[in-house]
């Protein structure tokens, strides 16, 4: 994130004061949103005091609404029924979690089935909740905004696939641009006559429009939806990919190639064994794999990052105060998780005055880390002191957090490892290193190194105790001591000074003032 978005502060820096305790940020809490879809039902509650999303409850039902529909014109009835009973559900349990009132969209099934206003109707008579369906251009722009609440600085094309239409949207410097909406989606395309090839023919030709309305060779392209995040945890099987997390994992055109070609080998029984994707949404794969096949051959995208952020967080970003989307999700999901569970909550941001004289020449995307492991070092110390390193790790890696890729997390988690533990060798974690560049598992080191000695000095703001200070060229790690620090510099914390400047390739050097 660009540092000049950050408001500024004397007080605070260039991370800005904690936005969460705004009173405005904090009216986010139990925002209750409900997605009724082509192909499923879900309901998810945040709690939005932080900038990046937190799931208090997420369940959904696939009940196949649009199921039929290209024959029929109508709901499929058995889907009508199994989407009643879901949405009287989810509303008896947003009024116990105070999340009411809710707020409910309904995509593509419902605005082109001939019953749609009739299911509406029976939805509000027996649950009180009223569906706001939404035409293809609101669908896409929703989807876009849940993209820009992961990726504040995202560039390119946002792809959101459901069962019975598929939108594009450009975004760009925090705005939604142009979008557009097509039946391209799964359910819609299954009754398509011709076989594979009249199938093949029929997306090609939808696909070729799009493109010249959109574009191509977007500078990235963001995947949204269920069927594609099912192909993304195919290619991970695929590929042995060590984090399982789906939300901004990377692919390239060559490697998604690769993936549908051994999808079509396989059979999808097998792959749904090994993977655990569902058997109403592996039964789409075959169909969606030939729409992203299209979409690859005709946008040629430069890169091409899933998101699992879509409609439903749009929905929360479009309650968002315009100071509160412009923060960064890592650095505010972050303080938010320090006061709620470190020891000494704003301690954090201490620590990080601390250790920022160690990364003189680092970019922003680097200080945000260093900041964000700096506001989580505590934050696992109720785990058995034995285990914390790898709690820490495991955190970090798979914690629902935006504006975070993979090696950062990966970064992060080994930074959060180091703060516990010297030693990372015959580590049950280290698959997941492989992530990370020899360059930036050495930072990471010395991040949480610096983190684990500046703990030592806890009973105050270390820098009012302590400075550091790294002379690369003669390779030097100098510690002033102010005279009321002097106690505190004992055996233990001269050791993990040593080891710190060890991970620096330096030799430590101690004054007293």
């Amino acid at each position: 994130m660009d540092a000049s978005a950050e408001p500024r502060s004397e007080d605070w820096g260039p991370f800005g004061e904690p936005i969460f305790l705004d009173p405005s940020a904090r009216a986010l809490s139990r925002v209750g949103v409900v997605d009724v879809g082509s192909n499923s039902v879900r309901m998810v509650v945040f709690d939005g005091a932080a900038r990046s999303p937190a799931y208090f409850f997420n369940e959904k039902l696939m009940c196949g609404l649009g199921a039929g529909l290209a024959e029929s014109g109508r709901l499929n009835p058995e889907g009508k029924d199994r989407a009643l009973a879901a949405l009287r559900r989810f509303t008896q349990l947003a009024e116990g979690m105070g999340a009411t009132p809710l707020h409910a969209v309904a995509t593509a099934a419902m605005r082109e089935a001939e019953d749609g206003p009739e299911f509406c109707e029976t939805v509000l008579r027996e649950t009180g909740l009223k569906l706001w369906v939404i035409d293809g251009q609101e669908e896409a722009r929703l989807s876009a905004q849940g993209v820009l609440l992961g990726w504040p600085d995202a560039d390119g094309l946002v792809c959101d696939i459901g069962g019975s239409s598929m939108e594009l949207a450009q975004v760009r410097d925090n705005q939604v641009g142009d979008r557009l909406s097509s039946p391209l989606g799964p359910l819609k395309l299954s009754g398509i006559k011709g076989g594979k090839k009249g199938l093949r023919k029929h997306i090609d030709t939808i696909m070729a429009d799009l493109a010249a309305q959109m574009g191509t060779r977007h500078p990235r392209l963001f995947l949204v939806g269920g069927s594609w995040r099912a192909i993304a945890r195919l290619d991970m099987e695929r590929r042995g990919y060590p984090l399982t997390v789906l939300h901004e994992y990377e692919m390239t055109r060559k490697t998604i190639r690769d993936t549908l070609a051994w999808i079509a080998e396989n059979s999808l029984s097998d792959l749904r064994a090994r993977t655990g994707i569902s058997d109403a949404r592996m039964s789409l794969i075959p169909i969606a794999s030939e729409v992203l096949k299209s979409l690859l051959k005709t946008l040629k995208p430069e890169q091409i990052a899933v998101s699992s952020y879509g409609i439903r967080e749009g929905l929360l970003y479009e309650q968002m105060p315009d100071p509160l989307r412009a923060r960064d999700p890592l650095i505010e999901a972050c303080r938010f998780v320090e006061s709620k569970d470190a020891r000494q909550p704003g301690f954090g941001r201490q620590l990080y005055d601390f250790v920022a004289p160690l990364f003189p020449h680092a970019g922003w995307d680097k200080l945000r880390l260093v900041k964000a492991a700096c506001l989580l070092h505590d934050t696992a110390w109720r785990a058995h002191p034995d285990y914390r390193h790898e709690v820490c790790f495991d955190n970090a890696t798979r914690a629902n957090l935006g504006g975070l890729d993979h090696p950062g997390r990966v970064f992060l988690g080994l930074a959060l490892l180091h703060r516990y533990r010297n030693n990372r060798a015959g580590s049950r974690l280290e698959p997941l290193f492989g992530l990370l560049n020899d360059k930036q598992i050495a930072e990471a080191e010395v991040l949480g190194k610096a983190m684990r000695f500046g703990a030592m000095f806890s009973s105050q703001a270390p820098t009012d105790l302590v400075k550091l200070r790294f002379m690369p060229k003669k390779r030097v790690l100098e510690l002033t001591i102010h005279p009321t620090g002097a106690q505190l510099y004992g055996e233990v914390a001269e050791a993990r000074l040593a080891s710190l400047a060890k991970s620096l390739n330096a030799e430590y050097l101690v004054k007293f003032r």
